[in-house]
């Protein structure tokens, strides 16, 4: 926990993995905005605010840097000053490179990777002019280890992960920028690619891994769930890592055997 009640803004908030970190920031007394394309945001922010938090849904696409920008305002105008980004919307598209539609590598940089373009620029001119701030990027694993029909999706996560990096110098001393990279993670978006998204056996197959593809299990035996993932955005955008910048947090049961 850091010592003042900054204002956070999370994107993909309205569920999965964002809305995850947008609660455990809520949880620990900070206002937040949640800003996600779905309107279904205004349900998640409801149900934080029913619990006493102090939050905002904001409907806008990422890939749109106006309405980034004009989220951003309103941000501050409702809540305060920003002190932390967290970069978590994401699309996921698959098919190899050969078979793969263009408009799928299309979506994937428009939302992973200038999605992260747009508010990181958004937000840290405010934190860098006024000296203090953290961004949190939610990459992949897979935006270095290569995983066989995910490569428009892998791409456009390596691409924020530099991205993230490259704001982290150009925005020191004043504002610390980090990545986390989850596996597989127990969402709506891990389970599409399961032959049956309400079985939980799907599960099992992702820990055993796919030799005949070139996947490696999970040695630690089961995917994450959206908390683990949470936990490591907040110790990163906390006092903790007050000396962490421009690195990256693989939180994946050692699916990558630590690459």
């Amino acid at each position: 926990m850091t010592s003042d009640p900054y204002v956070a803004l999370v994107t993909g908030a309205a569920r999965g993995i964002g809305a995850e970190v947008a609660s455990a920031l809520a949880a620990q007394g900070r206002p937040v905005a949640l800003l996600d394309r779905d309107p279904g945001v205004a349900g998640t922010a409801a149900a934080l605010a029913a619990g006493g938090a102090q939050v905002l849904p904001l409907v806008a696409d990422v890939a749109d840097a106006g309405a980034v920008a004009d989220a951003v305002d309103a941000a501050e105008q409702e809540l305060g000053p920003l002190g932390l980004l967290v970069n978590a919307a994401g699309v996921l598209r698959t098919g190899s490179v050969l078979d793969a539609d263009d408009a799928d590598l299309a979506a994937c940089l428009a939302v992973n990777t200038t999605g992260v373009w747009n508010a990181g620029r958004a937000a840290g001119r405010r934190m860098y002019g006024r000296g203090s701030g953290a961004i949190v990027t939610v990459a992949s694993d897979a935006s270095r280890t290569p995983r066989a029909g995910m490569a428009a999706y892998a791409a456009s996560k390596a691409a924020s992960v530099s991205l993230t990096r490259t704001l982290g110098l150009e925005l020191a001393p004043h504002v610390r920028c980090n990545v986390v990279c989850p596996g597989a993670t127990d969402t709506a978006m891990q389970r599409a690619l399961w032959p049956d998204p309400d079985d939980d056996t799907g599960a099992a197959a992702v820990v055993a891994g796919a030799p005949q593809r070139y996947r490696l299990g999970i040695p630690l035996g089961r995917i994450a769930q959206p908390g683990d993932v949470a936990a490591a955005v907040l110790f990163l955008a906390g006092d903790a890592a007050r000396h962490i910048t421009m690195q990256t947090l693989t939180v994946d049961g050692g699916a990558s055997l630590g690459s």
